[in-house]
């Protein structure tokens, strides 16, 4: 089985009377992008701080290990194993990209030799290598996101915690962190995510879960996720009007499209289904032209698992 990069069980937070944590249960397999979403305030934020050390959860919280390491025991520990880059950038714009570099290498307790080793390995892997020397201050805000992810890595963490690291970028700006992520998990690096950019998510996460009211919503990948929506449909098309108006005679809770020849089945897009459906197809002599899936997006997901509506016949393997 993978080992767990990241586990934490009936994690709880509250400031006063706001709970902000309710018993919350993640897991994150080594050398992967576990995405958190919620809408703001949801606590996302809180989860962040508390796994990195940063903020102490409340008394009566179930255990929580981190790179293998006991938090509650071994928090120093657990700050060796991690680096954290927050919503908000940590780089100093008083001074340049690599002075920024050399004084994490010296907080790192590095030597200079070595600091300014990695500095510069670090500041040509993410492109900084001219805008070294000036100040940060001048750099655009995917060159700080950029330099900031940079600082995290002086120390080697194996586990990464990414708060929002694409707030305020352009398009461009995004896809460039984006591929900075994907390079640093297929390194081995674990990649813990919290994002206000649902297609960030389902682009880049191998797991997601939804906070809401302080509670796991659901957790899973996200087609699994996708699939607890309503409104999946297969969509057959054909060029054949005979087996077109077989097949819509045949098959029950059909949306019938006669100019077009397509006919819409409700269907949650699992394979289970396009077997039953193709089986069938087969065994009427049946031929459609095309078949395609349609699932609905993580937009929908989060308004309904966010907005206090029932979903129904949750899958098992999707919620947690």
């Amino acid at each position: 089985m993978t080992s767990l990069a990241i586990a934490a069980n009936g994690l709880r937070k509250s400031y006063g009377d706001k709970v902000v944590l309710d018993g919350v249960d993640l897991a994150v397999p080594e050398g992967t992008i576990f995405s958190l979403l919620g809408p703001n305030g949801a606590g996302k934020t809180t989860a962040v701080k508390i796994l990195s050390t940063l903020v102490s959860a409340d008394p009566g919280t179930g255990s929580i290990h981190i790179g293998g390491h006991d938090l509650a025991v071994d928090p120093q520990a657990v700050r060796g194993a991690i680096g954290v880059t927050g919503q908000f950038s940590a780089v100093d714009g008083l001074i340049t990209g690599e002075e920024n570099m050399l004084l994490m290498a010296d907080l790192h307790h590095l030597s200079k030799r070595e600091g300014r080793r990695v500095a510069a390995e670090l500041l040509e892997r993410f492109d900084l290598v001219e805008a070294a020397k000036k100040p940060a201050s001048t750099y655009s805000g995917g060159m700080k996101r950029r330099l900031d992810i940079a600082m995290t890595l002086v120390g080697s963490p194996r586990i990464i915690f990414l708060d929002e690291p694409t707030t305020g970028l352009d398009p461009r700006s995004r896809h460039n962190m984006w591929q900075i992520i994907r390079e640093l998990v297929s390194d081995g690096v674990t990649v813990f995510l919290t994002t206000q950019y649902l297609e960030e998510a389902d682009e880049l996460a191998d797991r997601i879960a939804v906070l809401n009211d302080g509670r796991i919503a659901a957790q899973g990948t996200a087609e699994e996720l996708k699939r607890l929506i309503p409104g999946g449909h297969v969509r057959l098309r054909f060029t054949d009007p005979a087996a077109y108006r077989s097949a819509a005679s045949a098959l029950r809770e059909t949306t019938r499209d006669d100019e077009a020849l397509s006919l819409q089945i409700p269907s949650d897009g699992s394979q289970r289904e396009l077997r039953s459906l193709l089986d069938w197809l087969d065994s009427a002599g049946i031929e459609a032209d095309e078949l395609t899936v349609h699932t609905p997006d993580l937009d929908d997901v989060f308004f309904a698992l966010t907005s206090g509506t029932t979903v129904p016949n949750q899958p098992k393997e999707a919620v947690r």
